[in-house]
């Protein structure tokens, strides 16, 4: 048996380790990649030696915590906080009590930021109320996630002390979602033309998705200059209509970390995945999400009491891994990263 690795896949990992980026075909190569080759083990060791390298071994937490809990009518196929899913029958919003106690707790604990998360009806200027509270009490930097903006709201975020915005164009959207894939991108544009942070994952992945649609979403981060990407895994909840499809494993998920990792070459400060785990940590992702309050994978109104994972388990997973959570963080140090839209 040969101990040398394919000559194609080794060049593409010559050419990516050196930061400078890989061809959307190089993507889809390393993509389907077989699990128990040895190239997957030389991918993931180049996506992580870049890793280190780039985030000189700092770990980040981004602490997330969804403040209502609704019967959204949006009914994303992948979300559990929809009216057609049933598991929430009534509007929950936390008291600003929850929320300063779930932040101050989180910033004491190292947070580097806070990601606020609310469903799609969810008023936008009680989500400004939130931001102002909370660049009152906390010095942990605040990331939105909420719905498509336009230019006004996004300058009403910053003054409401907003750093960044996470926004993803989701695998499926316009088919698990009513919304427009363009509106999307141009909420993109909107968050990186008022001067936010924006912040992005490949997501919600499962089985039924192709590389080629995974890859063109690895690539419009990096196109679009994602102060973080990542990818996040679909977590199919009690009566989900996607759970026909099953879900990815984690070492699948290792793997699609790994390839964007490349993709994004020298573009992010951080490298997400999500759930927590440890086996991306070994191919290029440094970042994860602590949660708690509402959550899209959970039929708990709290994630915190049900799937979410609180900062000090996070912190443990990296340490255990090498990786240093104490360090400063790498995302906010300069201002957001030089768009390229293509």
């Amino acid at each position: 048996m040969s101990w040398r690795l394919s000559s194609a896949v080794e060049a593409i990992l010559d050419k990516g380790g050196d930061f400078t980026g890989i061809t959307r075909e190089e993507a889809m190569i390393l993509l389907t990649l077989d699990l128990d080759s040895r190239e997957i083990y030389a991918l993931m060791e180049t996506a992580h030696r870049m890793s280190r390298q780039k985030f000189e071994n700092k770990s980040e937490n981004h602490f997330h915590i969804g403040i209502n809990v609704a019967p959204c009518p949006y009914n994303c196929s992948f979300c559990s906080l929809t009216a057609k899913a049933g598991i929430f029958m009534h509007a929950i919003e936390f008291s600003e009590a929850d929320i300063l106690k779930w932040a101050t707790d989180a910033d004491s604990q190292g947070a580097d930021a806070l990601n606020i998360m609310t469903t799609g009806t969810f008023s936008f200027e009680r989500l400004l109320a939130v931001g102002r509270l909370l660049k009152k009490t906390v010095s942990t930097p605040l990331v939105a996630n909420t719905r498509d903006i336009i230019h006004k709201e996004g300058e009403m975020l910053i003054d409401a002390g907003f750093v960044g915005a996470y926004h993803a164009v989701r695998l499926g959207e316009g088919r698990d979602t009513p919304f427009d894939r363009e509106k999307r991108i141009r909420t993109i544009s909107v968050i990186k033309d008022v001067g936010l942070h924006w912040m992005n994952c490949v997501e919600p992945v499962g089985p039924e998705h192709r590389p080629e649609e995974i890859t063109d979403l690895m690539f419009l981060a990096r196109d679009y200059g994602a102060t973080y990407s990542g990818v996040m895994r679909r977590i199919n909840f009690p009566g989900s209509p996607m759970a026909g499809h099953g879900m990815i494993t984690e070492r699948e998920m290792a793997r699609m970390v790994a390839v964007s990792r490349l993709v994004m070459g020298d573009v992010p400060r951080a490298h997400c995945t999500h759930e927590p785990h440890a086996a991306s940590l070994l191919a290029g992702a440094n970042l994860f999400f602590p949660e708690v309050g509402a959550s899209p994978r959970d039929g708990e109104a709290d994630t915190g009491k049900g799937r979410g994972k609180e900062i000090n388990a996070c912190r443990g997973i990296q340490m255990e891994m090498g990786w240093n959570p104490d360090l400063p963080s790498n995302c906010f140090d300069v201002k957001p990263p030089v768009t390229h839209y293509q």
